[in-house]
């Protein structure tokens, strides 16, 4: 996997944001990433874009954001990821990793 930028934020976090494309949607991306984000005790949200692809913003421990992206691109059984951007992300979300809706 290419190297990858890292935000550092207060306390060491690393927060990222992920756009994916390829085969993405209608397989489960969404809940899959809820699933692995929480296992990993990240924090953040997925969505899906009207372009076809699927959007996430992680934050937490590097090695464990990390893990989260070695992961998503791969996907779940069923997807098949084309292309993956991943983009420092200044803002540090909520507490917690949620599905959001649609963009």
């Amino acid at each position: 996997m290419p190297e990858r930028g890292r935000a550092r934020g207060a306390g060491g976090r690393v927060t990222v944001r992920v756009t994916l494309r390829g085969r993405v949607q209608g397989v489960g991306f969404r809940a899959w990433t809820v699933s692995l984000a929480l296992g990993l005790g990240l924090d953040g949200w997925v969505r899906n874009r009207a372009d076809g692809s699927v959007e996430a913003v992680f934050s937490g421990a590097g090695e464990a954001v990390s893990r989260a992206l070695e992961r998503m691109d791969v996907g779940p059984p069923g997807a098949r990821v084309t292309g993956c951007e991943v983009r420092d992300e200044r803002a540090t979300p909520p507490s917690g990793f949620v599905q959001q809706p649609s963009l």
